[in-house]
């Protein structure tokens, strides 16, 4: 199991229509085939300035090269994430044991 996390801070004014907009829209990536339970959190800690989350689970390296490769996420990455992403951090997990 590969749990893929991203946390990112949005160009886009808080609370806008842009902001809503890009949220709602990348829910496209939870269609993608072999994604599971895809999650949009809002990040509250005060120690960073990101201010949301996406997580999602593939059940092995295959599905995650799958996801990567779809031409769904790659369209939502160069024509939503990269123009509309101020920062990000992403962090894969797998299990340890």
């Amino acid at each position: 199991m590969i749990r893929h996390t991203v946390v990112f801070r949005l160009k886009h004014k808080e609370s806008s229509a842009e902001e809503a907009k890009f949220l709602a829209d990348a829910k496209i990536l939870a269609a993608i085939p072999g994604v599971e339970n895809f999650e949009q959190l809002r990040q509250v800690s005060p120690k960073n300035d990101y201010r949301f989350g996406f997580s999602m689970e593939f059940a092995d390296q295959a599905a995650y090269s799958r996801y990567n490769d779809h031409p769904d996420h790659v369209a939502f990455v160069r024509d939503r994430w990269i123009p509309e992403v101020e920062a990000f951090l992403e962090i894969d997990y797998a299990p340890l044991s």
